[in-house]
């Protein structure tokens, strides 16, 4: 046993290692790989054992980076090739821990462990190796695999698979930074054509409406100029009865106003979506002005209507806001996000045959208390399924996201926090509960910066 020198025995472990490196590197890593996924050394001796058995396992598996030590088969401890050649190579090493129980080499070795779950990332172990005192960086690691099952893993392994799930990392964040670069030029591309399809749709919508009203001014002129020649006529005249029974002359009257109620109505609805459209793709990139808050608000319903109109209940709780300085069309967007995050979360459980899916927007003045500046609360809540508590301190990351893929970006909330925080100033604070439903409170200063 031990008959090569130490430098070739280094040498050969060196050779080997290198080729386990080149194996982990072949290995398909992602983001959310785990340790039970990389190479782990099975290997194990009892503590009663002499030193030697443990020496001459060492030395028939060149790779083994250490030995599992257990006592009546359970976990005892672990003792590293690297501990084992410090100890033998001590004077008498040999003759004090070669033929004694390993148990006696162990506690004049004895160094702490770090004994990780085989769950465990690849990222958090490799962090928690790291953050170990010098000397024991380069200690392997004990995985649990099971409650009798523990296993091996060297420290150079693990940092290759760092380092390849860092690559993998690097490669994802650049890909989803070019995707929302492509997603952002179609959005302003969008709001652009928006703006000018509103542009273009205002004025002949504008011309409708002021034309409805001159057209009910006609039709009530002529129903009195009408009724003025019946009046002065002596006798009824049979062809003129004619013809207005063809026509159904009291129903023609009765309906044509209600048909002209109706076009003014529509109109009005027009006017109201295109000035809607018109302020939210408004980007205002410089247009820092006061506004309505509700207007806001009320705009972002409006184009929300056809979505909201399934059994959806909006509750609004308007208080007496003053008007802020801001830009709006921004936080048109924010408004939209969290309405259309409430709607979707409300659609998870519209299954449920007694459940009421309802949407609360509530807001309130914040009269500063030192004379300063005043805010305003806008509170949006929904009674939907609410977000597990896992995923809470995650929400507001940028490209995460809970939705199957093609229906979410991971963007909408993390384009909001940046929005009401870095543009306005504000504070963006939730609240939610499993099976109870989510709350978001936007607080905006009055005069923003």
């Amino acid at each position: 046993m031990f008959n090569a020198t130490f430098m070739e025995k280094k040498e050969l472990m060196m050779e080997k290692k290198e080729l386990a490196v080149r194996e982990e590197e072949t290995l398909e890593l992602r983001l959310d790989s785990s340790l039970k996924e990389l190479l782990l050394y099975q290997a194990e001796v009892d503590v009663s054992e002499a030193g030697g058995k443990l020496g001459h396992l060492l030395e028939e598996n060149p790779l083994l980076p250490g030995v599992i030590l257990t006592d009546n088969q359970k976990f005892y401890g672990m003792i590293s090739r690297q501990k084992f050649l410090e100890c033998i190579s001590r004077p008498f090493g040999r003759e004090l821990f070669l033929k004694r129980p390993i148990k006696a080499l162990y506690n004049f070795a004895k160094s702490e462990i770090l004994l990780i779950p085989s769950d465990t990332l690849i990222v958090y172990a490799a962090r928690r190796s790291l953050q170990r005192s010098p000397e024991l960086i380069y200690e392997p690691i004990v995985v649990q695999i099971s409650p009798i099952d523990y296993r091996i893993l060297d420290i150079p392994q693990l940092l290759v698979a760092q380092s390849k799930i860092h690559e993998v990392a690097t490669k994802v964040i650049r890909q989803q930074t070019q995707s929302q670069l492509i997603q952002t030029e179609k959005l302003a591309s969008l709001g652009q054509l928006l703006a000018g399809v509103a542009h273009e749709v205002r004025n002949p919508v504008t011309c409708i409406i002021g034309n409805v009203d001159f057209l009910d001014t006609y039709f009530k002129e002529l129903l009195q100029l009408i009724s003025t020649y019946e009046e002065q006529q002596e006798k009824s005249n049979e062809k003129i009865e004619q013809v207005k029974e063809e026509i159904e002359f009291n129903f023609l009257q009765e309906d044509l106003s209600e048909i002209i109620q109706s076009m003014r109505e529509g109109s009005r609805r027009l006017k109201e979506l295109v000035s809607s459209l018109h302020s939210f793709s408004h980007m205002d990139g410089g247009n820092h002005k006061q506004a309505d808050v509700h207007e806001c608000i009320e705009s972002v319903l409006l184009i929300l209507k056809n979505r909201l109109k399934r059994g959806i209940e909006v509750i609004k709780d308007y208080g007496d806001l003053p008007p802020i300085y801001c830009y709006s069309g921004q936080l048109s967007q924010v408004f939209m996000n969290l309405i259309c995050n409430a709607i979707d979360a409300l659609d998870e459980q519209k299954e449920q045959g007694d459940f009421q899916p309802s949407i609360t927007i509530e807001t309130k003045h914040l009269p500063s208390k030192d004379n300063q500046n005043d805010w305003i609360l806008v509170r949006i809540s929904d009674n939907g399924v609410g977000m597990p508590k896992e995923i809470q301190n995650r929400i507001f990351d940028m490209f995460f996201t809970t939705k199957p893929a093609g229906k979410g970006t991971g963007l909408g909330l993390a384009i909001t926090h940046q929005i009401v925080t870095e543009k306005h100033g504000g504070k963006l604070k939730f609240r939610s509960e499993r099976d109870r439903g989510t709350e978001f409170e936007v607080f905006l200063p009055v005069m923003s910066k």
